[in-house]
C-alpha cells in the first residue's frame, strides 16, 4: 500500500550537470485511505449485530410466522402454471382431489382471461357512451364473480397442498420453472423477512445506540477525510514549490552552460588571435598571452566551482526531500501494519469466541437431552410414589375403619356379656328366693 501512496525511487547521484528531474507526476497520484481505526474498547461487529438471537415476544413471533406462511404460499402459487402444464406427470403424487381442484382453477383462470379479452375487444368496438356504461357495469359484475371464484379456488388448492406434504415437496422441487416476477417478489419478501427479523431482535435502545455509533463513525470519517485533503493540498503545494525551484535552478544551469559555451568559444577565438599575434610577436607577447590564458583558466575554474557548488546544493535539497518522503512512507507503512495486527487479533478473538459458543451450545443440547430423559423418569417415579402414597393412605383408612369396627364389636360384645351375666345373676337370686319360701311353708305345716 505504501508503494501506491508514494512511488519514488531512491536518490541517485548525478554524474553530470543534468537538469533535475521532478517526480511530481508520481506524487500527485491520489492517496489511498486505509480503513478507519476503531476505538480499542468497542467491538464493532458486536455493536452492529442484534443483542438477541431469538424472538422472545409472542407478537413478534406471530408477525414472522405470518410472513413465513405468506412466502411459502407464494412459492406454491407461483408454481401453479407449471403444475397446469405437467398435470399428467403430477397426477399420481397430487391425488384425484387436488388434480380436480387444479383443473377447476385452470378453467376459472381461462374464463377470467377470456372475459377480460372480450371486455377489451368490446370496448374497442363500441362507440356510444351509454352502451359503454352498461357494458362496463355488466363486466364489473362478471369480473367480480370470476375473481372471487379464482380466489376461492386458490385457497382450496393451498389447503389441499398443506394437507399433502408429498405433493407440496414435489411442486417445490420445480423452483426453476418459476417466472422472474414471482422470483423477484419472493426474493423481496425474503429480504423483508430478514430485515424485519433483525429489526424485531433489536430493541429501541440498541437501535438508538447503533445509530449514535454510526453517526460517530461517519463524523470521524469526515474529519479524517478533511485532514487528509488538507495534507494532500499541503503536499501538492510543496510539490509545486519544489518544481518551481527546480525549474529556476535548471534555468540558471542552462544560462551558465550557455555562458560557459560562449566563454569557451570566446577563449578559443582569443587563443587563435593570440597565436596569430604570437607568430608576429612571439617573443614580445609570449608572457602577455600566458597571463591572459592563466586568467581565463582561472575564470573558467571559478565558474566550474560555482557550477559544482550549485549542483551539490541542489543534490542536498533533493536528498532532504527524499528523506522526508521516505519518513512519511515508513510512518504510513507502520500504521498499516499496526492496523493489520490489531484487526488480526480481533479476528482471532472473534473466532475463539465463536468456537467456545459452538462448544457450549453442543453441551447445552446434550444436557437438554439428558434432562428430558431424567424428567420423564422423574415424572414416572413421582407418579409411582403418588400411587403408593394413595394406596398406603387407603390401607390406613381401611385399617382405621376395621379397628373402629372391631372396637365397636368388642364394646357391644362386652356389653352383651355384662347384660347376660346380670341376667343370669338375677335369675339365680329369683330361684334362691323361691326355694326358701317353699321350705318355710313346709315347716309351718308340720
Amino acid at each position: 500500500m505504501a508503494s501506491d501512496v508514494l512511488s519514488m525511487t531512491q536518490p541517485t547521484m548525478l554524474s553530470s550537470p543534468q537538469p533535475l528531474q521532478s517526480p511530481a507526476g508520481s506524487l500527485r497520484r491520489p492517496l489511498k485511505l486505509s480503513p478507519i481505526k476503531m476505538l480499542p474498547n468497542i467491538d464493532c461487529m458486536k455493536m452492529l449485530e442484534p443483542g438477541r438471537k431469538k424472538l422472545t415476544s409472542i407478537e413478534t413471533q406471530r408477525v414472522l410466522a405470518v410472513l413465513d406462511e405468506t412466502i411459502r404460499k407464494l412459492e406454491l402459487v407461483s408454481l401453479f402454471q407449471n403444475a397446469f402444464e405437467n398435470l399428467e406427470r403430477y397426477s399420481v403424487v397430487f391425488g384425484a382431489e387436488l388434480t380436480g381442484e387444479l383443473r377447476e382453477h385452470k378453467r376459472l383462470q381461462d374464463n377470467l382471461q377470456r372475459h377480460l379479452q372480450r371486455v377489451h375487444n368490446e370496448d374497442d368496438e363500441s362507440s356510444l357512451q351509454w352502451e359503454k356504461t352498461n357494458m362496463a357495469k355488466r363486466a364489473d359484475l362478471h369480473f367480480g364473480a370470476y375473481c372471487q371464484g379464482v380466489q376461492s379456488s386458490v385457497r382450496n388448492i393451498l389447503r389441499l397442498f398443506l394437507t399433502n406434504p408429498t405433493a407440496c415437496q414435489a411442486l417445490r422441487s420445480e423452483g426453476n420453472a418459476r417466472d422472474q416476477a414471482s422470483q423477484a417478489l419472493i426474493r423481496f419478501l425474503s429480504e423483508l423477512r430478514a430485515f424485519l427479523f433483525e429489526r424485531l431482535l433489536t430493541s429501541p435502545l440498541e437501535q438508538n445506540e447503533r445509530m449514535r455509533y454510526l453517526q460517530e463513525i461517519t463524523l470521524r470519517d469526515h474529519k479524517n477525510r478533511g485532514v487528509l485533503t488538507a495534507l494532500e493540498e499541503e503536499l501538492n503545494s510543496a510539490i509545486v514549490d519544489r518544481d518551481n525551484e527546480i525549474t529556476k535552478k535548471n534555468e540558471i544551469i542552462r544560462q551558465l552552460k550557455i555562458n560557459l559555451h560562449q566563454l569557451e568559444k570566446f577563449s578559443e577565438n582569443q587563443v587563435k588571435r593570440t597565436m596569430q599575434e604570437a607568430e608576429n610577436q612571439q617573443k614580445s607577447d609570449c608572457r602577455a598571452s600566458e597571463g591572459k590564458t592563466a586568467k581565463l583558466q582561472q575564470d573558467l575554474q571559478q565558474l566550474r566551482s560555482q557550477l559544482n557548488g550549485t549542483i551539490a546544493e541542489n543534490r542536498e535539497i533533493e536528498l532532504n526531500l527524499r528523506k522526508k518522503k521516505y519518513k512519511v512512507e515508513t510512518e504510513i507503512e507502520n500504521w498499516i501494519q499496526k492496523y493489520d495486527s490489531d484487526m488480526g487479533e480481533k479476528q482471532a478473538e472473534l473466532e475463539e469466541l465463536e468456537t467456545m459458543y459452538e462448544e457450549e451450545k453442543a453441551q447445552l443440547s446434550e444436557l437438554k437431552e439428558k434432562l428430558a430423559v431424567l424428567e420423564v423418569e422423574y415424572v414416572q417415579i413421582m407418579e409411582e410414589r403418588k400411587q403408593a402414597q394413595l394406596r398406603k393412605e387407603e390401607e390406613e383408612r381401611e385399617l382405621a375403619k376395621m379397628n373402629h369396627a372391631a372396637t365397636l364389636i368388642q364394646a357391644h360384645w362386652k356389653g352383651y356379656q355384662v347384660r347376660q351375666s346380670m341376667k343370669s345373676k338375677k335369675k339365680k337370686k329369683k330361684k334362691g328366693k323361691g326355694a326358701g319360701g317353699k321350705g318355710k311353708s313346709k315347716k309351718g305345716k308340720k
